[in-house]
C-alpha cells in the first residue's frame, strides 16, 4: 500500500443524536492521492512493522489487537491438519500472531474454528481457503487479514462465520468470492466487529448480520463496514436484523435483487457510500419481520447522508424512520471517510482485498 494520508472526520460526543438535524457531510480539508486512482487509505501506518496492525481498526472494531501479546507462529503445511497447519495454530489456546512459511491452497474438510487472542495474517503470501471456511465461536480478540476464500461446498458453507457470542473481531483485506451460503455471516450475539478493504464478488447471499427475527438477542450486535467493494453480488450489501450497522465509503455496484437490506429493528447509518446499479435498481429493502417478542411486524431503519446513487440507482429510503438510527458518534469519535468521487471507486476498485503486500518485520521470537 502507499503512504496516503487518510482524511480523518472527527466526530463529539453530543451532537448528532437521534431527533436532532443531521448536518450534510463536510468536504475533505486536504488529502494527499498517491496516484491517479488513490484517495484516503484508512490505517496507513498499519504495514510498517507485524504487529502494528493491532488496535488499529475504525469502528465498532476498534478494540481488536488479535494475538498482539503472543509469539509469532508460522503455518508450514498447506494441509487441512497436523503439525505446521492453520487448524493447529487456530486452536491453541494462548495468543498467536499467525503467519504464513507458503502459498497456495488449503482445502478444508470442516470449518477451522478459531480461538481468542490470535491473529491470522496473510501478508507474505498468497494462501486461499477453500472447502469451508473460518469459524469465531464464543472468542473474542481476532484479527483475519489479506487472505483469499473461494469455492466454499456444502450447504453450511460461510467463509468466515461469526457465532456465537463473538466480539472484538476485525476482518481486513480479504478477498471472498464463490461459497456455498454465505461469504462473511454475524449472528447470535457476536457484536463489535469492524469489516475493512475487503472484496466482494461472484456470491448470492454476500454478508448477513441477524440470521432471524426470533434472535431478539441479537440487538447488541454492533457492526461496522467501510472501504469495501461489492462486486456484482446479489444482495445483501449487508442484509440485517436488530443491528447497528456503519457503512461508509463502500463501493457497491451491479447487484442483482438489492443492495442493503433492513429487516427487523435495524439501524442501518450509510454514509457517503457509492451505489452503481445495473439492471436492478433498488439499493435501500426494508423487510418486514416480526421480532420474537413483539405483537407487531416492522422493518428496520435506514439514514443516507452523502450517499452517490449512479445509473438510475434508486435509494428507496423512507425518511419516516429516520430518527429512529443511531449517530456512531454516539460510539466512536473519529473514522476515516471521504466524499464519494470518480477518484475513490477507482481505489476501490484496485485496492481492495488480498494484497501483494511483504510480511513486515517483528522483533518478538517466532514459534513454530
Amino acid at each position: 500500500m502507499g503512504n496516503l494520508h487518510g482524511l480523518h472526520r472527527s466526530h463529539h460526543a453530543g451532537s448528532n443524536f437521534p431527533g436532532q438535524e443531521f448536518p450534510a457531510p463536510a468536504p475533505p480539508s486536504s488529502f494527499s492521492p498517491s496516484g491517479p486512482n488513490m484517495t484516503v487509505e484508512p490505517y496507513c501506518h498499519v504495514d510498517s512493522s507485524l504487529r502494528s496492525l493491532a488496535g488499529k481498526a475504525e469502528g465498532f472494531g476498534s478494540a481488536a489487537v488479535g494475538g498482539l501479546n503472543g509469539p509469532v507462529c508460522r503455518v508450514t503445511s498447506l494441509a487441512d491438519d497436523g503439525p505446521g497447519s492453520l487448524r493447529e495454530a487456530c486452536r491453541r489456546p494462548e495468543p498467536l500472531w499467525i503467519v504464513f512459511d507458503v502459498s497456495g491452497t488449503i482445502n478444508l474438510l470442516s470449518f477451522v474454528s478459531i480461538s481468542s487472542h490470535k491473529t491470522v495474517d496473510g501478508r507474505g503470501q498468497r494462501v486461499k481457503i477453500t472447502g469451508k471456511g473460518l469459524r469465531l465461536k464464543q472468542c473474542e480478540n481476532v484479527i483475519i487479514c489479506n487472505l483469499e476464500f473461494e469455492g466454499g461446498v456444502g450447504p453450511d458453507a460461510d467463509a468466515i462465520q461469526i457465532k456465537p457470542k463473538s466480539k472484538n473481531i476485525w476482518i481486513d483485506r480479504c478477498s471472498l468470492k464463490n461459497y456455498y451460503d454465505g461469504l462473511i455471516d454475524i449472528t447470535r450475539e457476536s457484536t463489535d466487529i469492524t469489516v475493512s478493504r475487503c472484496h466482494f464478488m461472484n456470491h448470492n447471499k454476500t454478508v448477513l448480520i441477524g440470521a432471524d427475527p426470533s434472535h431478539v438477542t441479537d440487538r447488541c450486535i454492533r457492526v461496522t463496514i467501510h472501504h469495501c467493494f461489492f462486486d456484482g453480488t446479489r444482495q445483501r450489501h449487508p442484509r440485517v436484523r436488530f443491528a447497528k450497522i456503519h457503512l461508509y465509503n463502500n463501493y457497491t455496484r451491479h447487484w442483482s435483487i438489492y443492495a442493503v437490506g433492513a429487516g427487523v429493528e435495524s439501524q442501518i447509518y450509510s454514509q457517503c457510500n457509492i451505489y452503481e446499479a445495473g439492471e436492478k435498481k433498488t439499493v435501500f429493502k426494508y423487510i418486514i419481520e416480526k421480532a420474537g417478542d413483539k405483537e407487531k411486524p416492522e422493518a428496520g431503519f435506514i439514514r443516507s447522508e452523502g450517499d452517490l446513487f449512479l445509473n438510475g440507482a434508486k435509494s428507496c429510503l423512507s425518511h419516516d424512520g429516520e430518527r429512529h438510527v443511531f449517530s456512531p458518534n454516539q460510539h466512536y469519535s473519529e473514522w476515516t471517510v471521504e466524499p464519494p468521487t470518480e477518484k475513490l471507486k477507482n481505489y476501490m476498485k484496485h485496492s481492495t482485498g488480498w494484497r501483494n503486500l511483504p510480511l513486515p518485520p517483528d522483533n518478538i521470537p517466532s514459534t513454530a
